[in-house]
């Protein structure tokens, strides 16, 4: 498990990068591998990998169990090839909420899979105003305390 924190370029190289490429949903990867880093960024600052405060997030992108079980249950289930694809991050291990907390590959893997199912396009790569937008609805959801300024000035932190 590497260390990422104020290393946002290589978790996208080492990590985003690679899932994406293994998962195959993207022709062009570069909106979604902005969004990912910045939802981690967001999330976790590339650091946290258990939520504050005793919370059930995990992860890099401080999935919750709940959103995880609901991910397998009610979509990979009836995608048996994506399913397999989202697997083989797991590396033999057993499929369950705790891989996120360690497997950072996994982890983007359920990421990807959990914006995959929105209906909504990904917003165009570079509109900043755009993810932190998409990622408060989808991810963070309207009830979420995050806001969509945070996003966007988490990510000019590392990216001014």
């Amino acid at each position: 498990m590497a260390d990422y924190k104020d290393r946002p370029q290589a978790f996208l190289d080492e990590v985003i990068l690679p899932t994406l490429a293994g998962l195959g949903l993207d022709a062009d990867p570069k909106a979604a591998s902005q969004l990912l880093l910045g939802t981690a960024i967001q999330e976790s600052n590339l650091f946290y990998r258990r939520q504050l405060g005793d919370g059930p997030a995990r992860g890099l992108f401080q999935m919750e169990p709940a959103t995880y079980n609901d991910i397998w249950g009610n979509y990979l289930a009836y995608q048996a090839g994506l399913a397999d694809k989202v697997r083989a991050f797991l590396n033999g291990d057993p499929q369950s909420a705790a891989a996120l907390e360690n497997n950072d590959k996994y982890a983007a893997a359920m990421t990807r899979v959990h914006y995959r199912r929105v209906p909504a396009a990904l917003p165009p790569f570079g509109d900043i105003d755009a993810m932190g937008a998409y990622w408060k609805q989808y991810y963070n959801t309207p009830q979420g305390g995050g806001t969509a300024a945070e996003f966007v000035d988490n990510w000019h932190r590392y990216f001014p």
